[in-house]
């Protein structure tokens, strides 16, 4: 085997946090003034926050981070008060040289952990299960199952073992990509370690966690994941063009995607491969436009009661200043949202609320550049020319070796915004 199977998204998919409002800005009116002698009141011209010449500059930095890694393709969106800023960058197909298009289908990776926990608080607020109800209470066989609860798993605090960083997971998941998983075949990989930590000491990245709230959305909500969170999540949300697949179904258009993840370790098209193994963790697949939408719904709560949607926040991690990991949900410098990357794909997927600005980047390609995720570099560059009071950036950390395949390799760490998606 080349090297170890990554599964990443910032921790959340891996890491995270959440917090502030400031005076909201950008497409507002401004202050009003006095019409010379007429005593009538008029708003002052507003400064178009993402005018000719800044996105003269948000082409030059985005177009400079695809030569530097070599991606193959991404979808820029970036709204900002009544401004916007949409484009599409190199190839959807290497083979093809089809151009990457804004409408085309991508997979999303750990983007998904923002949908399964916002069901899960969702059964919250319909008073079908309570954050701190015991695993054990809907999932049989968890080890220490009695004292991880489900805000720990949803936080990533359980210290249950990685799934993906089990060696016998990894080599049946490079040996055959298109694989079905079930959901109970992920856990068995984790089970079979002891904790890493004991139960609420300390967070460390694992889709082990989300798998099994997964396994509780079903229980309590009574119909199998896909269905629940297309009923209360998609639907209410208005999102037409998101999806939780049933096996390796990929609706068209869709951008190939490629990686290096593969048993070779020689780049590879991962288009049709079996997202499965990601569950609830990190198997659907959405839109730009449809992502656009989620965003500020998932960081304002839109679907939620208030007081929930302060749980998510509640308690969170911060790996260093700038960064917060909550529920399913993280902050980086004031935005709130997620990333995602599996074989493949990155996706960036958050909003800024001080500034009224929303940011989705999608790339077809889950590769790491000086130890840090395409993805991540191009919401670096955007944010810098944009938002350069709120960069988002994530630390970085070793590439994996091509060599290193017994080693664990796929627990995000919230400071190297990896999480397993």
């Amino acid at each position: 085997m080349a090297r170890g199977f990554r599964y990443r998204s910032l921790p959340a998919a891996v890491a995270l946090g959440l917090t502030g409002l400031v005076a909201a800005c950008g497409g507002q009116a401004g202050p009003v003034v006095e019409r010379a002698g007429l005593g009538v009141l008029t708003p002052s011209p507003v400064a178009d926050p993402l005018s000719a010449p800044v996105t003269e500059k948000l082409d030059r930095a985005v177009n400079e981070v695809m030569r530097e890694t070599k991606a193959p393709g991404a979808i820029i969106g970036l709204w900002m008060g009544d401004s916007s800023y949409v484009r599409a960058f190199g190839v959807s197909d290497k083979a093809t040289k089809e151009p990457m298009a804004a409408n085309l289908f991508m997979r999303i990776g750990s983007e998904t952990k923002t949908f399964t926990v916002t069901a899960l608080l969702r059964l919250v607020d319909q008073g079908k299960v309570k954050l701190d109800d015991p695993i054990s209470q809907y999932v049989p066989g968890v080890p220490s199952g009695e004292r991880i609860t489900l805000r720990q798993l949803a936080g990533m605090k359980s210290g249950l073992y990685p799934y993906t960083s089990d060696a016998g997971f990894q080599k049946a998941m490079l040996a055959d990509p298109k694989r079905a998983f079930k959901p109970r075949d992920l856990l068995a990989y984790s089970f079979g370690h002891p904790l890493v930590f004991q139960p609420g000491e300390r967070f460390e990245y694992s889709n082990t966690n989300t798998v099994l709230l997964g396994l509780v959305i079903e229980k309590a909500g009574g119909k199998p994941l896909a269905e629940f969170i297309r009923q209360e999540v998609l639907v209410p949300a208005k999102l037409r063009r998101t999806l939780f697949p049933k096996g390796t179904e990929f609706p068209r258009p869709h951008a190939h995607g490629y990686t290096t993840q593969s048993a070779d370790g020689k780049p590879t098209d991962a288009t049709g491969w079996s997202s499965s193994w990601a569950w609830a963790a990190g198997a659907m697949i959405s839109t730009l436009d449809d992502l656009r939408t989620w965003a500020p719904a998932l960081a304002t709560g839109t679907l939620l009661s208030t007081g929930t949607q302060a749980e998510r926040m509640k308690g969170a991690y911060e790996p260093f200043p700038g960064l917060r990991y909550g529920l399913g949900m993280f902050e980086v410098r004031g935005w709130l949202g997620h990333n995602g990357s599996l074989p493949g794909y990155q996706t960036v997927t958050v909003h800024l609320p001080s500034e009224r600005a929303t940011l989705v980047v999608l790339t077809n390609t889950d590769a790491q550049h000086e130890g840090r995720d395409v993805g991540t570099l191009l919401a670096r560059a955007v944010t810098r020319v944009a938002t350069p009071d709120h960069v988002y950036t994530l630390p970085a950390t070793p590439s994996a070796s091509p060599t290193a395949a017994a080693t664990p390799t796929t627990s995000a760490s919230p400071a190297a915004g990896r999480t397993g998606d």
